[in-house]
């Protein structure tokens, strides 16, 4: 009974101690075994043992072999030499150069005089621009370049002499810059994202001719050698190695076909055939024949192949470019329902259930505001107007790429319902009710839309009916617009309007000022504009409003001997930015960058380098969104204001729709303000009520953006 009772309390243990009990015995056996091993290499006497077959000496030493001492990774001991003087250590401006890294791939097409304003330009407009660096080779002269296109003219008609020179040509500029390189001639039809992808899938540790092989004529049958026609991929190790040999090649090796003289150079003296299949990976061609019909071809081959060869002419290239391009629309759009039935099918599993599932189903969900001043607005639409205007109109006309946008969306909405519903019933649209559009920067532009639409069934019956369906136009590929190189050394000079109210807020101003920039030593100038009421201005003499302002500035430039704060006096009754603006320009040259600021602006370093960053001449203006602070009489009621650097966003908004900081170029401004004076011709009443955003904008000045 005892024995019993043991074994009845240990059963609950019982697996644990069995599994730590072999646990134990197979890490001791491990160890033994471990430990033998090392004794028998530590005890082997005599010569180590001979390396493989084929295999270099210094990988039976355990050190990387000649091919492969730009792959591993080394450490160079830092060493200096007392004996000679200290020299600066000048290092680069990316760790990519440093490091010794490469670019993927670089394409050469070779042209000729016939086909270069003719296929040439036909291969620049459909796959130049989705390889990462293309270049056009040509033998003639001083040949006119086509607009868009780098072109290497070597002087030089014959196709031998123009294969040698572009391969010269790319070894001296080129060769230590890339991995991999694509020749091809301007009669091909070359899929740029296929070529792309076979490259990444390539080691590059390997000397690597890889085309469509042919074989030399009445030559060995075992050499082969890339056709010129369906372009052709060298390695850069091939190409180091191939380049001490062109000259003999050049003048020992007869042949018409510049591929053919290639292979033969590329065989005779490196001893590397073409090859159509590489890695697991295959170099897929196309012959196209004459009078072929492309929008019915279906054979795999097609729509496999990385190259099309022979392209008689430009409309054939774009023809073929179409039909590529919707070969891979078409996969695509299944990879993408593949995609979404895989999603559906994974969130069923989790907690959320088939609740958790997004519409569309792969792409973001809504955002949710998390206050009122966070909520996204709709602007309301129809076919002819848009009720939502860049100018602040209550109502405008929809144009431009607005109302193209507004037809798209309802054709695309009319598309997908007959898809959804055909062939049971086919819709048409008579008429766009109402639309709603807002942007959503986590997933893109939606829609809503109120249809009338007329329904037809399969026996002729029809029906007009009314129905709201909701469209997502997603956020694709994020592309980096190119921007004007700019610096935050520029000077920035700020310009302070101020009024009989804001006397009792300047003291503040101008003590965040003197910490923030005069302490620093900042570039930023400060001119203060003093408005004075007619009548303040007429007893200036004897009461001068801004006479405590001046004395504050006096207290400034003795404290900071090397700063000047100038005043500028101006007597309005109605002080309006633009004519403020005006004066304050003429005292200034034209690079000067201004920054508009208020009272209640607190002045800081990283807000003046924002300014100077998104403030470019020419092209940039930028009206910053201020955090708009509560009245602390009413938040607080006395007790103490908040503490952390982040408690104090509750304490206020963003307002998006205060405009009085601006920052923008002195030229940007005189261009809009001499555009805006042809428009209303001396019409001086209509600057009192327009505000300084609406001279300097798009709107106004075509080539100007709005950063906010």
């Amino acid at each position: 009974m005892r024995l019993g009772a043991v074994l009845s309390a240990l059963r609950p243990a019982l697996p644990l101690l069995l599994g730590l009990s072999l646990g134990c015995s197979l890490s001791l056996l491990r160890a033994s075994w471990s430990h033998g091993a090392a004794e028998e290499r530590c005890l082997a006497p005599g010569p180590p043992a001979p390396p493989a077959r084929g295999a270099p000496p210094e990988a039976a030493e355990g050190r990387p072999g000649p091919g492969h001492e730009d792959f591993r990774p080394r450490i160079v001991p830092y060493y200096r030499d007392p004996n000679k003087p200290y020299k600066k250590v000048l290092r680069t401006r990316y760790i990519q150069t440093e490091l010794g890294f490469h670019e993927r791939l670089f394409v050469a097409v070779l042209t000729s005089k016939a086909t270069l304003n003719t296929l040439a330009v036909a291969v620049n407009k459909t796959v130049a621009h989705h390889f990462p660096r293309l270049l056009y080779f040509t033998g003639l002269r001083s040949a006119k370049v086509p607009h868009g296109m780098v072109l290497v003219a070597h002087g030089d008609e014959r196709p031998i002499w123009l294969m040698y020179e572009t391969m010269n040509y790319i070894h001296q500029h080129f060769g230590s810059d890339y991995d991999w390189f694509y020749i091809m001639q301007d009669d091909t039809y070359a899929q740029a994202e296929q070529v792309k992808a076979l490259v990444t899938h390539l080691s590059i540790n390997q000397d690597v001719y890889l085309g469509r092989a042919e074989e030399f004529i009445g030559g060995d049958e075992q050499a082969r050698y890339c056709h010129g026609g369906f372009g052709y991929l060298l390695s850069r190790s091939l190409l180091l190695k191939l380049h001490p040999h062109l000259d003999s090649c050049r003048n020992e090796i007869l042949s018409v076909r510049p591929d053919e003289w290639l292979g033969r150079c590329i065989i005779d003296f490196l001893g590397i055939t073409c090859v159509s299949q590489l890695q697991g990976q295959h170099y897929h061609t196309y012959e196209l024949a004459k009078n072929t019909e492309l929008e019915k071809e279906e054979e795999e081959d097609f729509q496999a192949a990385l190259a099309v060869h022979p392209v008689s002419d430009m409309t054939l290239m774009y023809r073929l470019h179409k039909q590529f391009s919707r070969i891979q629309l078409d996969r695509v759009y299944q990879e993408i329902q593949d995609l979404q039935m895989q999603i559906r099918n994974l969130t069923a599993l989790t907690p959320a259930g088939e609740a958790g599932v997004t519409w569309p189903v792969g792409i973001n969900a809504p955002f949710l505001p998390k206050s009122r001043f966070e909520v996204i607005s709709w602007d309301y639409f129809t076919e002819q107007h848009l009720f939502s205007c860049p100018d602040g109109s209550p109502k405008c006309e929809l144009s431009g790429a607005s109302k193209a946008d507004v037809s798209e969306i309802i054709e695309s909405a009319v598309e997908q319902l007959n898809r959804l519903y055909q062939p049971l019933l086919r819709f048409s649209k008579r008429q766009l009710l109402n639309g709603y559009r807002r942007f959503d920067p986590t997933r893109g532009m939606e829609y809503t839309l109120d249809l009338l639409l007329e329904a037809a069934t399969q026996k002729g019956h029809s029906h007009v009916l009314a129905k709201r369906v909701s469209l997502v136009r997603p956020l694709s590929k994020v592309e980096i617009i190119p921007m004007p190189y700019v610096t935050e050394a520029t000077r920035v000079q700020l310009v302070l309007p101020l009024t009989v109210q804001d006397l009792d807020f300047v003291a503040n101003f101008l003590d965040m000022f003197a910490m923030n920039t005069l302490d620093t030593h900042d570039n930023a100038l400060l001119t203060l504009l003093f408005i004075y009421h007619p009548y303040d201005a007429q007893r200036v003499g004897q009461v001068d409003v801004f006479a405590g302002v001046k004395a504050m500035v006096g207290e400034l430039e003795k404290r900071y001997a090397e700063v000047k704060i100038p005043w500028i006096s101006v007597k309005t009754e109605v002080p309006s930015q633009v004519k403020l603006m005006d004066i304050v320009s003429k005292k200034h040259p034209v690079d000067t960058l201004f920054f508009l600021a208020s009272v209640w602006t607190e002045i800081n370093m990283e807000f003046l380098n924002r300014c100077r960053m998104n403030t470019i001449s020419n092209w940039q203006v930028f009206f910053p969104v201020h955090f708009q602070e509560f009245n602390p009489a009413l938040v607080y009621r006395g007790e103490q204001t908040a503490s952390s650097s982040t408690d104090f966003l509750r304490d206020g908004h963003f307002d998006r729709h205060s405009f009085a900081e601006a920052c923008f170029y002195n030229s940007d401004y005189m261009t809009a303000r001499t555009k805006l004076a042809a428009d209303i011709l001396d019409r001086d009443e209509v600057l009192e009520n327009m505000e300084l955003s609406s001279i300097i904008s798009p709107a106004s000045i075509p080539e100007i953006k709005a950063q906010m």
